[in-house]
């Protein structure tokens, strides 16, 4: 997917920025949903996001939120990128995007930690609940995120939009989405009142950690973020874990994870519910099994947009796409 990086200079010179030499970009490998480049002038670096070119479904790959709550959350407990610039101008380069200044760090993709040091990763993944519960503490009157998502019933909310989803990007019959789609239907619990910002897709490859230390430097990829229910980021994180270990899971299952110097499921969470001021958290396996059909309505986007010529990276698109069932059938499943 090309950038034009005569027209991000021009745009940039018209914000202020001082250019010291030609840019470059590099795209940055994996990521299916806003195509994310490190641009350089050879003494200054930044990344920019952009929304994919193509017609894309109503409310998807909002740069313009990403930006609106990383900046809101700039000086708080929750470490992110710093926000540069917004261009909601689709003229520029084709479509609307943000720059942000480039943060250092270590990226992970395997939940196992395999590059961490063991006695190291106990503590990563500490990190990954403190940060997660700074998350759903942020005052969202004082950051100015109080209208930053609709109250009331949000599993509904997102059980309807998430349903609409993937009717609007369904490419076959999958029988499990659709016993799963109408299980959630049917279980969803009434609204306890509880309303925070949530991140939407908290999980470890979307967290930088600092180059030294078990400690995380920037959240990334906002997304999906709004106010809503933190149980469901609780539960993504759970999700994740519960798939297989690997390049396409991505997930914890079957591993020791003692051995592994990792904490187990039920340790994560109770270590959450202490950071919050929380007894226990009843009927979890929901809000699992929520979380496994809205990664499989993402996936199935991801899918589509394959199909359809206009996915940040077309061949990882298929892959993905093709766990829609095996999501399908684990939060079946998790609904018991």
């Amino acid at each position: 997917m090309s950038l034009d990086l005569q027209a991000v200079a021009g745009w940039m010179a018209g914000q202020g920025i001082d250019l010291q030499a030609p840019l470059t970009a590099e795209k940055f490998a994996g990521g299916q949903s806003n195509p994310t480049y490190l641009l350089t002038d050879g003494a200054q670096e930044w990344v920019l996001r952009r929304k994919p070119p193509g017609k894309l479904l109503k409310s998807a790959h909002a740069v313009e939120r990403e930006f609106r709550v990383q900046r809101a959350l700039a000086g708080s407990e929750v470490p992110v990128a710093r926000m540069v610039a917004l261009c909601e101008d689709d003229a520029v380069i084709g479509s609307a995007f943000y720059l942000m200044a480039r943060v250092r760090g270590r990226s992970f993709d395997d939940p196992r930690l395999p590059e961490v040091p063991q006695a190291e990763r106990s503590a990563c993944i500490n990190e990954m609940g403190r940060v997660l519960a700074a998350i759903h503490k942020i005052d969202l009157t004082a950051t100015g995120l109080a209208d930053y998502g609709p109250r009331g019933n949000y599993y509904r909310r997102q059980i309807d939009r998430w349903s609409q989803q993937y009717r609007a990007t369904e490419t076959g019959a999958i029988p499990a989405m659709d016993r799963l789609m109408a299980a959630l239907d049917a279980a969803c619990p009434e609204d306890d009142g509880r309303a925070t910002l949530v991140h939407g897709d908290y999980r470890i490859d979307n967290l930088l950690y600092a180059p030294d230390a078990p400690r995380i430097v920037a959240v990334l990829d906002w997304e999906l973020s709004t106010i809503g229910h933190p149980f469901a980021d609780l539960a993504a994180v759970v999700m994740q874990w519960q798939m297989p270990p690997g390049a396409q899971g991505r997930g914890l299952k079957g591993v020791d994870r003692a051995a592994a110097g990792l904490p187990t499921d039920a340790e994560f969470v109770a270590g959450y519910c202490a950071r919050m001021g929380l007894d226990r958290i009843e009927n979890f396996g929901f809000y699992v099994a929520f979380c496994f059909f809205r990664m499989a309505a993402i996936l199935q986007g991801v899918k589509k947009r394959a199909l359809d010529g206009n996915a940040s990276d077309p061949e990882r698109g298929l892959q993905l796409g093709a766990l829609v069932p095996l999501y399908a059938e684990a939060g079946l499943e998790a609904l018991g």
